[in-house]
């Protein structure tokens, strides 16, 4: 494993993006285990990802016009959605009262971040554009050191998607305790949601 791989894989997973925003999101309204949680969902929607990009499949996304189209509108409908749920009352920044600290809660963490990164086409391109470039050409053990790389930057990702939440989530009780701050970061977390599904609209192949 090279230092440009790591240096390279910090920056990318550090740089704030859907999942990022999500966590955050998840740590503010519901706390620490719910921004872990999130953390590891948005890492678990890398996989298909990742796995596409081993397995050549997102060549098909890369000279597919359609199939690209149809993730990223997918995507992009997903993210609107998530928009206007936090918007509701009922999204990302919904704060959850006593008996709604269940295992419901958590499954409706893990699925919302899986899905936010699954519904995002760019990712498969991406990691079919960045894993080939750390393994050296003709080398007989590519597929291993292609899962090799993965793995490192999944739990990478999860590392530091799960800081941002605990960083979030310590601040909590200081949100939560004012309905206007809340408020106000509802609509801010909305209209990023908002801006995320504009900037994957204008996105292409």
């Amino acid at each position: 494993m090279s230092i440009e791989f790591m240096l390279t894989t910090l920056v990318i997973v550090a740089t704030p993006g859907t999942g990022a925003l999500f966590t955050l999101a998840a740590g503010l309204s519901r706390g620490t285990k719910a921004s872990v949680i999130a953390a590891f969902g948005c890492t678990l929607g890398t996989v298909p990802h990742m796995l596409a990009a081993i397995t050549g499949l997102a060549a098909l996304l890369h000279t597919s016009a359609v199939a690209f189209q149809t993730l990223k509108y997918l995507g992009v409908a997903y993210l609107i959605y998530m928009a206007w749920s936090t918007f509701r009352d009922k999204g990302a920044l919904t704060v959850p009262e006593g008996s709604e600290q269940s295992a419901y809660s958590a499954r409706k963490v893990i699925t919302s971040a899986v899905l936010l990164n699954i519904l995002n086409p760019k990712l498969t391109i991406f990691f079919f554009a960045f894993l080939p470039q750390f393994v050296p050409t003709g080398s007989p053990n590519a597929l291993a050191r292609m899962l090799e790389l993965s793995a490192i930057f999944m739990l990478a990702t999860f590392v530091v998607f799960a800081i941002y939440g605990v960083c979030a989530a310590a601040v909590r009780s200081h949100v939560i305790s004012r309905p206007m701050v809340v408020t106000w970061m509802r609509r801010v977390f909305g209209v990023s949601f908002i801006a995320l599904a504009g900037r994957l609209a204008l996105q292409n192949q």
